[in-house]
């Protein structure tokens, strides 16, 4: 059976921890807890018509005081860059994450995800600012891990990505 090591990049608070609970658990929890450091969980897929496990790297999020260890990404396979579409700043600031990852490690699938999609009508970033993003290449997902709206579909589309690079 593949394997392959997924990150979860992003700022504090954007809900990388909850999609990642929402895709392995089908949980959701509205109370909000800090990722120290890195979690680790597992799931198998199936994707192309073959199994292939999961290993998903919940790694903190980013902030003014905390950056984040290059060596996460060590066999990294691919990445979600999460963002709070209600925090305009959010996505901003994983862009500039992504600059850092692909210094690192180069170009490795990756998926651009605007999480909080419940809550769109209060969203920072609008559909000029998306259009841009996909005229510079980026595959773009919305999604819930509070309602777990799109939460299947993203991590899949990773994966099939990851498959026929």
């Amino acid at each position: 059976m593949l394997q392959k090591k997924v990150c979860m990049l992003g700022s504090f608070s954007v809900g990388k921890s909850s999609l990642v609970r929402r895709f392995v658990e089908s949980i959701f929890d509205d109370r909000y807890q800090t990722t120290i450091g890195v979690k680790v969980d597992k799931k198998i897929v199936n994707a192309n018509g073959q199994d292939v496990t999961l290993v998903l790297w919940d790694i903190h999020g980013e902030d003014i005081y905390q950056k984040m260890r290059m060596s996460y990404l060590r066999g990294m396979s691919g990445y979600l860059l999460v963002v709070d579409g209600t925090r305009r700043q959010t996505l901003e600031d994983a862009l500039a994450l992504n600059q850092r990852v692909v210094q690192e490690v180069g170009k490795v699938p990756a998926v651009l995800v605007l999480n909080k999609h419940d809550l769109a009508s209060q969203w920072e970033i609008d559909g000029a600012r998306e259009a841009q993003l996909k005229g510079d290449g980026w595959v773009i997902q919305h999604v819930s891990a509070k309602t777990g709206d799109g939460v299947e579909r993203v991590f899949l589309h990773l994966i099939e990505a990851i498959l026929t690079k």
